[in-house]
């Protein structure tokens, strides 16, 4: 199950094969996905002891992802984290997390600026590609899909929803766990659930989404824990890299990662039933064009 050294970062070897690690290797993978930085100050014990594993557990997790052992992994790690200083988006210089009381406001910007641009761009590395295109493939030949979040996640269950309905996926949104459970109770192999939660261990999403499981549905996590309880009962995740600042933690700081995720995956709907969505589209893209308010004031000449 090892896989090639070259090619894909840290993260994406680590999501390749996330799924067909045993427990202790998973705890492994789950800690260097979360804090990469951490891992480069580390020794295997140490790393083992936050992990809540066993040092061979580290040994074995490395030759896993193709290295020979854990100095690999450090020197992998430290590698993906030079070509990222110099990204010239940034012209070498890290913009960190942290807002001060007394930071000015264009300090402010250019911190929640290179937050989400991070966040977009670790998002995009890590996005299992195999994984998308199963959760396309479903949702284009589903019957029904749901989706469930609640919380800061609810916005982003509300734009999955607008995103395929409007190339008619017969798709509906839950953020009410009653209604999302009922909803649940009633689905097919045939339908396909999309549950949205950042932490994926939210008890009004894991629950419909465990159901819908259960009954069958096929189910899709887009969680920034590829190790919680809504990931391991999902049969595809699609993982997001939440880009936090001072003030924005949480599902506040996966917005837009979140919402990078569901756009691909809707364009990736889209190309897979291109005739219905293009019919879709062509029956509705004038609705708003047709309800814009037109001012009925004359416009001043000028001379």
């Amino acid at each position: 199950m090892t896989v090639s050294t070259h090619g894909p970062d840290p993260a994406q070897r680590i999501l390749a094969v996330h799924a067909e690690l045993p427990p202790s290797l998973r705890k492994v993978a789950d800690f260097v996905l979360a804090e990469p930085e951490a891992v480069e100050r580390c020794s295997a014990a140490e790393l083992a002891r936050r992990a809540g594993t066993s040092q061979a557990a580290v040994t074995r997790f490395c030759q896993t992802i193709g290295l020979e052992g854990y100095q690999g992994l450090v020197l992998l790690l430290a590698r993906e984290q030079g070509r990222r200083a110099g990204d010239p988006v940034w012209g070498g210089a890290e913009v960190g997390p942290d807002i001060l009381p007394h930071d000015d406001l264009e300090r402010v910007v250019a911190v929640v600026a290179a937050a989400d641009v991070r966040s977009l761009q670790d998002t995009a590395r890590r996005l299992d590609l195999v994984a998308l295109e199963r959760a396309a493939q479903a949702v284009a030949r589903a019957r029904r899909v749901d989706v469930y979040g609640v919380g800061g996640s609810a916005a982003m269950a509300a734009e999955t929803d607008s995103r395929l309905f409007g190339i008619g996926v017969p798709v509906r949104n839950w953020t009410e766990v009653h209604a999302a459970t009922t909803s649940a109770a009633l689905l097919t192999p045939a339908d396909v659930v999309i549950a949205v939660s950042v932490s994926g261990a939210t008890r009004e999403v894991v629950e419909p989404a465990a159901l819908a499981a259960r009954r069958g549905a096929t189910t899709i996590a887009v969680t920034g824990e590829p190790g919680s309880p809504l990931a391991r009962s999902a049969d595809v995740v699609l993982t997001v890299a939440p880009g936090g600042t001072t003030f924005r933690e949480g599902p506040f700081a996966a917005r837009h990662a979140q919402l990078f995720v569901i756009d691909c995956l809707y364009v990736r709907v889209a190309q897979l039933t291109y005739d219905r969505a293009s019919a879709a589209r062509a029956l509705t893209h004038h609705i708003p064009e047709d309800h814009a308010v037109r001012s009925s004031r004359p416009r001043r000449r000028t001379r």
